[in-house]
Formats: C-alpha cells, sequence, structure tokens
C-alpha cells in the first residue's frame, strides 16, 4: 500500500449524508440601523386593514407549512423589535404577527454541505434488536456565506454493523436560548486576562462588580460608563466588546423534548458565534459514579477570533454552552477522553497547530498545560497531524484516530494508540493512513480532504463517520484486530 491508497481491511460503506437545501430555519433578519427599524414597522403599520389581512394570509400560505409554529416564531422576533413600536396605538394581533413576518428570514442550514460528523450510542437502546445499537451523529452543516451549525442525524447498527438511518423529518427547529443567570467575577477576571482585555477599564468595570453578578449588572455598568467615561472613547468600547463577547459565549439551550432529534439545530447565536459553530466532536463521558454526560468540544469563530467551547447535555435537547479556559486551550481541535484517568480528565488538543498533544486538568473548564505526544513522521503527515475525535478505549490501549496533512494539503486520517493508564504514551501506530481520499470523494468546498471528528466501536469494528471534502459525509468500517495487528510498535 501507498499513502495515495486507504487501507485494504477498510471497507466503505454505500451510505451518504448530503445535505438537503429544503431543510429551513426561520432567523432573525434585523437591519443594522436602527432607523430602518423604525422605518418598516411604521411602513407596516400604516397599510389598511384589508390590504395588511391579504398580505399576511399569503405570508401564511407561502410558509406556514415550512415550520412547525411559524406564529410563535413572529411572535419571537416581534419581542426582538418591541422597543421600536409605537406607545400610541393599540395593534391587533394580525398586524403584530405581520411585523414579525417582517424581521424573519429563511435560512437553508444544510444548502452547501454537510460533513465532519461525530457518532456517539444514542442514550435510549430500548426496543432493538439483541446486538443492535441505536446512536446519534452530529454533523458541521453549512448554508449561505458559508455560516456552520450543528445538526443531529439518528439511526441504528445492527449485530453486523449494517446501518440503518433513521428518516429525516422535513422541518427544523432552533433552540430558546437563555444567557447564563449569573457569572463568577474570579474567573470572568481570568479569562479576560487571556484573551488579552487586561487593561485599567476592564479593572475599573470588575471593581464594580459583587463577586456574583448577573448580565444586567454588567451591562448597566458599562452603559453608565458609556454615559460618563473615565477613560478614551475607543479604548473603552473595544474593551466593551470583548466583555460581552465573553458574557455571550455561556448560556444554555433549549428544545422541545417532543422534537425528533434530526429536527434540533443549533445554530450560532452570540458574537462569538456570528460565522459559525465548527467541528463539535461529541463523547460519551462517565462520570466516576457511572453517571453519564455527553460533552462536546467545538471551535466559536466570529471572523476573526476563534473561541473553544465546551457543550454539555444528558437529553441532547437542553444544552449548556461555556468557554474552555487556561493557556492550553487557545487552538481548534480538542477532544475529550471519555472518562477520567487517574482522577483527572484527560484531553487532546493541537495548539501549535502541528503536533498531537495531551492535557490533564482537575477542572473539566480550565486547561493549562500540554504535552506533545507525536509529530509528524510519515509523508502523508509532514504538514501537521491532529485529531480526529475522542479517544476508544480497548483492553490493549486507547485508539486515536488522527488526520495527518502531506503534499498538495491531503488530508488523510491515520490512526494511534496510546497506553490505557498512562495516554502521554504513544504505544504504536500506523505507518500509512487508514483512509485516503479516493477519486469520488475528492471533490468539494476542500478538495482532497477526508475527516472526522469522532467515531466509535460496536462488536470489535470501528465505525468511521468521515467527511468527503467539506462536502457531505460517508461511513467506513475496520476490524479492531485487523487495526492493531497493522499498527508498528513506538
Amino acid at each position: 500500500m501507498t499513502m495515495n491508497q486507504s487501507h485494504a481491511s477498510v471497507k466503505r460503506t454505500p451510505e451518504k449524508l448530503v445535505g438537503d437545501s429544503s431543510r429551513v430555519i426561520a432567523r432573525l433578519h434585523l437591519p443594522d440601523n436602527p432607523d430602518r427599524i423604525k422605518k418598516i414597522i411604521r411602513r407596516v403599520l400604516d397599510l389598511p386593514d384589508a390590504t395588511a389581512e391579504m398580505l399576511f394570509a399569503q405570508v401564511m400560505a407561502n410558509f406556514s407549512g415550512r415550520h412547525k409554529d411559524i406564529h410563535a416564531i413572529f411572535a419571537r422576533h416581534l419581542n426582538k423589535v418591541k422597543d421600536y413600536l409605537p406607545d400610541d396605538i393599540q395593534l391587533s394581533k394580525m398586524k403584530k404577527m405581520l411585523i414579525g413576518s417582517y424581521f424573519t428570514m429563511e435560512y437553508s442550514i444544510e444548502s452547501a454541505a454537510l460533513f465532519n460528523p461525530s457518532i456517539v450510542p444514542h442514550l435510549d437502546q430500548n426496543n432493538l434488536d439483541e446486538g443492535s445499537l441505536r446512536f446519534i451523529m452530529s454533523l458541521r452543516a453549512t448554508g449561505e456565506g458559508h455560516l456552520s451549525s450543528i445538526v443531529f442525524r439518528s439511526g441504528v447498527l445492527g449485530i453486523d454493523n449494517q446501518i440503518l438511518l433513521d428518516p429525516i423529518n422535513k422541518y427544523v427547529a432552533t433552540p430558546d436560548v437563555y444567557l447564563d443567570s449569573s457569572y463568577d467575577l474570579h474567573l470572568f477576571r481570568l479569562k479576560l486576562r487571556e484573551m488579552g482585555a487586561d487593561n485599567d477599564v476592564m479593572r475599573h468595570l470588575l471593581n464594580q462588580l459583587p463577586n456574583t453578578f448577573s448580565y444586567h449588572e454588567l451591562r448597566k455598568n458599562i452603559e453608565a460608563l458609556r454615559v460618563t467615561p473615565v477613560f478614551s472613547e475607543s479604548r473603552q468600547e473595544k474593551t466593551f466588546e470583548i466583555f460581552f463577547w465573553l458574557a455571550n459565549s455561556n448560556y444554555e439551550v433549549y428544545f422541545n423534548h417532543t422534537h425528533f432529534i434530526s429536527e434540533r439545530v443549533i445554530f450560532p447565536t452570540s458574537n462569538i458565534e456570528s460565522r459559525g459553530i465548527e467541528d463539535a466532536r461529541f463523547v460519551q463521558f462517565f462520570n466516576d459514579d457511572g453517571q453519564r454526560t455527553y460533552y462536546a468540544t467545538y471551535t466559536a469563530y466570529n471572523g476573526v477570533s476563534i473561541l473553544p467551547q465546551l457543550l454539555e447535555t444528558k437529553d441532547f435537547a437542553h444544552f449548556k454552552i461555556s468557554t474552555l479556559n487556561g493557556k492550553a486551550v487557545q487552538n481548534k481541535g480538542m477532544a475529550l477522553f471519555p472518562r477520567k484517568i487517574q482522577g483527572h480528565y484527560v484531553m487532546l488538543s493541537r495548539q501549535d497547530g502541528e503536533n498531537n498533544r495531551i492535557m490533564f486538568s482537575d477542572n473539566i473548564h480550565f486547561w493549562q498545560e500540554s504535552k506533545i505526544i507525536q509529530e509528524p513522521a510519515y509523508p502523508w503527515e509532514f504538514i501537521q497531524l491532529g485529531n480526529c475525535g475522542s479517544p476508544l478505549e480497548t483492553k490493549d490501549g486507547w485508539i486515536v484516530l488522527t488526520h495527518g496533512v502531506g503534499p498538495m494539503r491531503q488530508y488523510c486520517i491515520g490512526a494511534i494508540l496510546l497506553d490505557l493508564e498512562n495516554p502521554t504514551k504513544m504505544i504504536a501506530c500506523l505507518e500509512n493512513p487508514l483512509l485516503v481520499p479516493h477519486e469520488e470523494e475528492r471533490e468539494g468546498y476542500v478538495p482532497n480532504v477526508v475527516y472526522s471528528c469522532g467515531s466509535l466501536i460496536h462488536h470489535n469494528e470501528l465505525v468511521i463517520p468521515y467527511a468527503m471534502s467539506d462536502k457531505m459525509t460517508g461511513i467506513a468500517t475496520m476490524s479492531i484486530d485487523d487495526l492493531l495487528r497493522e499498527m508498528q510498535s513506538v
């Protein structure tokens, strides 16, 4: 085998997950200029009632069948512009809904691509044939402007790892979003320092806040400083932007439990994610007491800066999102181990953009030091290495799927084996990649790339969902025994 061929033991399944442009969300659509918001509202209010009723009936005829509860969506978006509504006018419900529709737009979440998947066992394993496993797959969906969000699929792996994907519901739902009710002053200060906002403006603001403060208190103090500036306004505004960026990065989202998993989409909601939520790596994590939590690390991107984030859920309906902190989490591609090792959380990372690293922490939100465990050694990985999701535990060690970048920026998927109790020690590795983009996989938004954000083991077989050139997703399988036999000791 050469570096231009996938491993002979890898089997590609026929299943392909392709984006569906008909899956649309109804998102808020606000002009940047507040004066335009007022003008739009005034134009709607000036419509004769009969004209407004005909217009709203047409809106409902065109769009109500594309969303589960479009009235609730219009009401939510109307609430976003309520401060611009005139106080002296009693609005009918129809006029309110019509105004809401003018501040709503459809967005096709998967129209550009559906890629970079990860896979975990489903929380519900009831009513299955013996030996089968129900799973949840997360994917990075992109639409207009290459704006990324997290979507989900589900299905069943049979006893022989035949794959049955569940039907996809035509509706897509975004969750209700709530900012954190309170913030810890000490932790907030530490993160601001990491973000380069340690200045006199920061200290002035934080010195006025209690040890635990609310978003309202923070905003109130910032507005007071805007009204009566103490420092130059340009310096103040730059610091305020970082304050709000951090505060808005910690929030919770709630989906309706009646929505199918394929209906749920975690769409960017804050300024830190304004250009996308990228490459979520999900893992089923077991605490020392046996309790199960699903975590995912992902990258929030605002078009200029990135912020590593941690997502936490127990039911895939309620998600808590918070920042990852510390000097060791300043890059992309973090992947959490599925359990603690010797009392510590453990995570893979790639701080330097080149080598595979590992780090340990007593607190899942704080990571200060990392250590290199693998450097580029073979031609297919000379440019850089990274992980392809959370490690998989076997009796022989932790299997870590890796990605390597070689000539012509071709991405391949490889594998290494780490010691079970000392995962800083690499036991073995593959000299040649498992998966190399073949002719049908190399064309796409980013050519010549195969990439995964997480796999699982079922019946001693590796199940690898993987992206094809940042366009669509396929699935490959390989025997664990074959993989371990092919690995070379180091």
